[in-house]
């Protein structure tokens, strides 16, 4: 299913603050939620607003050296769940040829979110996890806290 980032919000928990990424699908009212660390909501904000400051973060490092040897980005794709732990794989053109690596879905969508590359989510993952998108609007946007 072909997929966006809807939006990247933090929930206020005892705990501190929880990240979430929204992942919208395309056709669907649903998104599917996904919560991460707080330094990978910071970077996929910064990639989704091509926020640059100055030095290479990992992910913009990342994006660098896979550019450097040859390679680029050609999708990523959230595509397992096993017990509320998501998986993601990297598709990576090189120069020898189609690579997949295995990825944490932060990682993978904050490096497309740099690049604007496309995001695939598995039906039955989506399936999974699919929720109203109303029941984050009281959270805030992570630029928010960031600014904060």
């Amino acid at each position: 299913m072909n997929a966006h980032i809807d939006g990247v919000r933090v929930a206020g928990t005892p705990d501190g603050p929880l990240p979430v990424v929204l992942v919208g699908v395309d056709g669907e009212d649903d998104v599917l939620p996904i919560f991460v660390g707080f330094e990978e909501a910071t970077s996929i904000a910064r990639g989704l607003d091509a926020t640059d400051i100055g030095r290479p973060l990992t992910h913009d490092l990342t994006l660098d050296l896979v550019e450097e040897l040859g390679g680029r980005i050609d999708h990523v794709s959230v595509s397992d769940v096993d017990e509320g732990t998501y998986y993601a794989d990297l598709h990576v053109d090189t120069p020898r040829g189609g690579a997949v690596v295995d990825a944490r879905p932060s990682d993978s969508l904050a490096l497309a979110a740099r690049i604007d590359a496309p995001i695939e989510v598995a039906e039955a993952v989506f399936e999974d996890g699919r929720r109203d998108p109303a029941e984050f609007d009281d959270l805030d946007d992570i630029r928010e806290v960031m600014a904060a």
